[in-house]
């Protein structure tokens, strides 16, 4: 397919005037299909950019190494450009919209010389869902196109929905690295420098630009920046959620299903939560998406999700056998691995893979390395954001419901944090306004001092959306409560619930084994649900009792009082500190049930010392 194939005026338009500004050599239609994926591939092993992998070992998977500036989400370069600074909110980085759509229009002008723009009509979520959205970015870059066609659904079949009018996000990105005639990369992956590199969104007139970095949620655009960040805004003028929160099944030993969303801040244990393999005999857990969810009113009221993308972007270092099989099995093949090492015979390794280096591996650098486990300072073989590009139809606990149009009806939400102290191992929202609060209070503990956060400082990520939120955060936690007002009852809402398996003793052991013990927690969930779980009241929520969860080997009696019991005097700390340093920030945006909720917890507190 060629542009002049393409029915859709305004989008032909759009490519034509970005073709214009960035004059590339050539221009292609990304049609979605094995064949196109394969030549791209292709492409880029011939020119240097990746390596193909062993065929016995990773059939059709290929490795590439990023620039060393170029390999995480850059929260200093991305931007909510919204009208005003006061519409972008005090947690996002602000510049006036058309100061900045001038500041990369001049990049942007001729950036593309020397390279192909492609064109990729994306869909985020099934085709044709009432819930999905289409995009169309435009990219200069192989890499960007082939991660997108595992992410999300690419190719012919969304511009026939898009047909000759629909609407589109349209999503605009360049490595940033024109090229001389003759000039090639020369094997090495193209960015821009830091300064030069800008993750824009514009929530007004649901654009995003992105320029300067290939690596992932900064140039796969589908990802956090529309699934996220604009589709935030678009959640909040329509009246749905769109969040950042994996999806589970939970089906019991009777055959009964509930679904469950979570949304952890990073390294509290999100994706093992999504790929979780029970310890409890009869009990089943099942993938439906590990990272984002977007949820939106049925015909009965009740809140029905579905998981956006097609394929996972998850993070190689600490995935192993035992922490995540699942995940392990997922990248098992057609999969594109960034920024792990590779070994002699053409298979990858990273840290906490579950076996030592099988001898000396090029490490993600491009440079010889051997594992030296004397040596501390030994700098590590893959990046520590290194990742796995894996297509979600692989994973063994997949659902069967995980690309049903109509999403799945949500009986469950968890927030958590890492924190050794003070949160119980689990406790549920006597109602959907106090668990918005318990969303809005989520934070994780910083455990090793650093330049400027001090040791045992929390660290707020309300929601898990500290950095993916399209608009100002305060009005965000309004829009969730007036979700639940429309609601036609308090019935139909979820549950919402907050854990946390991350408590220490005061001699900084574990007090409860995590990964798949969690299935007992999900269980007691479960029967919260379904109102048959043991529970008691307190200050700070509904907990259960201390025998209400099936206690895992080698947690005692002691053990789970531990988990279950309410810190007064750390949970008055945490009132403190929301209300000094947390709160505040949103001035005259913070809902006033929040600033009451608050109040409530306090005063409760007070009453049972």
């Amino acid at each position: 397919m060629t542009l002049t194939d393409i029915k859709h005026k305004k989008l032909v338009d759009w490519v034509n005037e970005i073709a214009k500004m960035t004059t590339p050599d050539n221009i292609v239609i990304c049609n979605g299909s094995q064949k196109q994926y394969d030549e791209l591939i292709e492409l880029q092993v011939n020119s240097g950019l990746c390596v193909r992998l062993n065929e016995e070992k990773k059939p059709g998977c290929v490795l590439f190494d990023s620039d060393p500036s170029d390999v995480a989400r850059v929260e200093k370069r991305t931007f909510i450009a919204a009208p005003t600074a006061e519409e972008a909110g005090p947690t996002n980085n602000w510049i006036d919209p058309a100061e900045l759509k001038a500041t990369m229009t001049g990049l942007y002008t001729g950036c593309m010389k020397g390279r192909t723009m492609y064109v990729i009509p994306f869909s985020m979520g099934p085709l044709g869902s009432p819930i999905s959205k289409l995009g169309v970015e435009i990219t200069d870059s192989a890499y960007v196109v082939n991660n997108m066609m595992i992410m999300t659904r690419v190719g012919d079949k969304v511009l026939e929905l898009l047909g000759t009018d629909g609407e589109f996000i349209p999503c605009l990105h360049s490595v940033g690295k024109p090229l001389q005639e003759g000039e090639t990369d020369g094997g090495k992956w193209p960015c821009a420098p830091m300064d030069d590199k800008y993750i824009s969104q514009f929530p007004a007139t649901r654009e995003i630009w992105s320029y300067g970095s290939g690596y992932g949620g900064n140039a796969l655009l589908g990802k956090k920046c529309l699934a996220l960040r604009i589709a935030t805004v678009i959640a909040r003028d329509e009246g749905w959620l769109a969040e950042h929160m994996l999806i589970l099944k939970v089906t019991s030993p009777e055959g009964e299903s509930k679904y469950v969303t979570a949304a952890f801040p990073s390294a509290c244990g999100k994706t093992n939560l999504a790929m979780l393999i029970p310890t409890i005999p009869g009990w089943k857990v099942q993938t439906i998406g590990d990272d984002i969810a977007w949820m939106k009113p049925g015909a009965d009221g009740r809140l029905y999700a579905i998981n956006p993308e097609a394929g996972f972007f998850g993070v190689a270092p600490g995935t192993s056998a035992q922490s995540n099989y699942n995940a392990l099995a997922a990248a098992s093949k057609n999969t594109i691995f960034t920024n792990v090492a590779l070994t002699a015979d053409k298979d990858v390794w990273w840290e906490g893979i579950g076996y030592d280096a099988p001898g000396e591996v090029i490490d993600w650098n491009g440079n010889p390395w051997t594992q030296n486990k004397a040596d501390k300072s030994q700098k590590p073989a893959a990046h520590p954001n290194s990742r796995f590009t894996a297509p979600a139809g692989q994973c063994p606990c997949i659902a069967e419901e995980w690309e049903d149009p109509n999403g799945v009806p949500v009986s469950a939400i968890l927030f958590g944090g890492r924190r050794p102290s003070t949160i119980p191992l689990v406790h549920m929202a006597r109602n959907w306004n106090h668990g918005v609060f318990l969303g809005s209070i989520v934070g994780s503990e910083v455990t090793a001092a650093t330049l400027d956060v001090k040791a045992g400082t929390i660290r707020r990520d309300p929601f898990a959306m500290l950095p993916f939120c399209g608009y100002n955060m305060g009005d965000y936690f309004k829009h969730w409560i007036e979700v639940g007002a429309a609601a036609p009852s308090a019935d139909v809402l979820p549950k919402i619930f907050y854990v946390n398996w991350f408590r220490k003793t005061a001699e900084g052991k574990w007090l409860w084994p995590g990964y798949g013990d969690n299935s007992r927690v999900l269980k007691w969930v479960f029967e919260c649900c379904n109102g048959t779980a043991k529970t008691v009241d307190t200050p700070i929520g509904i907990m259960p009792t201390v025998d209400a969860i099936d206690r895992p080997e080698g947690v005692t009696e002691e053990d789970m009082k531990a988990l279950l019991t309410v810190d007064v005097d750390g949970w008055l700390k945490e009132v403190e500190d929301i209300r000094t340093n947390h709160y505040p920030k949103f001035g005259s945006h913070l809902p006033q049930e929040l600033a009451e909720m608050l109040d409530t917890l306090e005063a409760s507190l007070k009453a049972s010392k």
